[in-house]
């Protein structure tokens, strides 16, 4: 069994997926995080041998689709993120999943084309190596994971949303002296040209339905 972690933050419109904006409204941008959540979240449930963890910060009776995420959050171990900024959130969201006493693979929130086959995949990998990271197309990374969850502390000294990030946390992991395995690398929605591209990719999906209601 694995600790299937997801960091996120409530789809609030106005604080979520800002850099989507324009073309799309705020309102327009939260529907797309909400649907991003959502539908990561099915492939979290989907995905067997683990047990599911969301770190949230934000006020999700404020979100878009509060309802659906509510009821959708019921079935997961809920933890509200803590730290000073967001490299310590992570370290903190990993020692509070520690506490299940398995080891944690995190993903985020703007992959909603990830699949359960690939954290099934990723999951596999992590038994057989120290850490796994799964590079994305923007430098940073979209997942990464511990086989014993006390090394998740590094991350509190990495810097987020840089192009170097994904480079910067595997040094880091290797330093530490951890063997990593390597995840496909994964575009995270950041700008409406990622959004794009990743839904053509995922037709049919909330995230897709979402999408379409947007100005091109």
């Amino acid at each position: 069994m694995t600790a299937l972690l997801v960091v996120a933050k409530a789809p609030v419109p106005g604080l979520a997926k800002t850099r989507l904006c324009p073309p799309a409204t705020p309102e327009q941008a939260a529907e797309l995080a909400a649907a991003s959540l959502l539908d990561t979240l099915d492939a979290v449930h989907a995905t067997p041998a683990t047990h599911p963890v969301v770190a949230l910060t934000g006020e999700i009776d404020r979100a878009a689709r509060a309802a659906e995420l509510r009821s959708r959050l019921r079935t997961t171990t809920l933890l509200a993120q803590r730290g000073a900024d967001f490299p310590q959130r992570l370290a903190a969201a990993h020692a509070d999943t520690a506490r299940l006493g398995l080891p944690v693979l995190q993903i985020g929130m703007d992959t909603p084309q990830v699949t359960a086959g690939l954290l099934a995949e990723a999951r596999d990998r992590l038994r057989g190596a120290d850490a796994v990271l799964g590079p994305a197309a923007d430098g940073g990374w979209w997942a990464i994971g511990f086989r014993d969850p006390r090394a998740a502390a590094l991350l509190a000294g990495i810097p987020t949303s840089r192009a170097d990030t994904g480079r910067r946390t595997l040094l880091a992991l290797r330093e530490a002296g951890l063997r990593v395995a390597a995840l496909p690398e994964l575009t995270d929605v950041d700008t409406m040209p990622d959004a794009r591209a990743v839904a053509a990719g995922i037709p049919g999906s909330r995230f897709a339905e979402a999408l379409a209601g947007c100005p091109r």
